[in-house]
């Protein structure tokens, strides 16, 4: 059963509503046994403070307006790894997940040791950054001054508490206590001096970062070459990138980081005519979709990042049809 349902993005009736919070977002009276074409499906975003949240939302909404016969709803979760695990166990039929974190679950390593995950790859999103941010005054300027502090290090199930983890490993750095929270709870605990520093996987630039940005003192945190250096070398996903200074209100320095792909993901055996017209859809209406970062959806860069996780046969249909393969 879904567990919050955080947002409809299409007008839907009070039965309805009952009926996908009980899972009609799976195999139902609507849509009917695995492989059938759905007249609803379900998407799993992320925390109302990140980005996949109000993206997922304007994506289900231009579906549900662009596709006949078929309504998209979405639900707030703790993003990348909860949506996997979600999709397996049928709770939802699309999820929004970092590359480097499906890439993990079908090799089941990291958070999905031992586990068996099916997962096909739709296509990507948008960058995903990896943006560290600490209070001006706290003194941390790079990864080694972490030890000790107060951090925010992203929400259980999400892509970026698995790579925030990954970074303070590779630079051998232990917080003194951490917060498993959304960037915008994590944002607000900076500007109230509750924090020190907070890691967070958004858009560039987010605009929740933009607003802590304007209403507190804060500087951005770069990773070292020598570490950025072995989180490539041990994930294929991920490469650098520097974040230009003037992205965010007040802060002038660049930051040294890196960056993956917001990806969509759903099981194999979803039909794949509705796939192919999701994806059609999608990467041909991406200017209609209400959300800044939109912008990045574009044909071109559909399917960079991608290792180890098999295209649904929908989607490679139609990447095949524009040449991408």
């Amino acid at each position: 059963m879904l567990r919050r349902i955080a947002r409809f993005v299409a007008p839907i009736a009070a039965t309805a509503l009952l009926a996908t919070a009980c899972g009609v977002g799976t195999d139902g009276d609507d849509g009917g046994d695995a492989g059938e074409p759905r007249s609803d499906m379900v998407l799993g975003t992320g925390s109302v403070g990140g980005t996949y949240y109000p993206l997922g939302g304007a994506i289900a909404q231009m579906w549900s307006s662009e596709i006949d016969d078929l309504r998209v709803s979405t639900i707030s979760t703790g993003a990348s790894v909860e949506n996997i695990r979600l999709l397996q166990a049928g709770d939802i039929n699309l999820a929004m997940s970092v590359n480097g974190t499906a890439t993990q679950a079908v090799n089941g390593e990291g958070e999905f040791a031992d586990s068996d995950v099916e997962l096909a790859m739709l296509g990507n999103i948008y960058p995903e950054v990896m943006q560290i941010v600490a209070s001006a005054d706290s003194g941390i300027e790079t990864i080694a001054d972490l030890d000790g502090m107060r951090v925010a290090i992203g929400p259980d199930g999400s892509g970026t508490q698995i790579l925030t983890q990954q970074i303070l490993d590779a630079a051998g750095v232990t917080p003194g206590e951490t917060f498993a929270d959304g960037f915008g709870d994590a944002a607000a605990k900076l500007r109230d001096g509750q924090v020190d520093a907070a890691f967070g996987i958004l858009a560039l630039p987010a605009a929740s970062l933009e607003e802590a940005a304007q209403n507190a003192d804060l500087s951005l945190v770069s990773i070292p070459d020598d570490v950025s250096a072995t989180l490539t070398e041990t994930d294929a996903t991920l490469s650098t990138m520097e974040i230009p200074g003037g992205t965010y209100p007040g802060i002038d320095d660049p930051a040294t980081t890196v960056t993956g792909w917001a990806t969509l993901y759903a099981l194999p055996s979803l039909n794949e005519d509705q796939v192919y017209e999701l994806v059609s859809t999608m990467y041909g209406n991406a200017g209609t979709i209400d959300h800044s970062v939109a912008a990045s959806i574009q044909l071109e860069t559909a399917l960079e990042g991608r290792v180890d996780v098999e295209l649904h046969p929908g989607a490679e249909r139609y990447f095949e049809e524009q040449g991408l393969l």
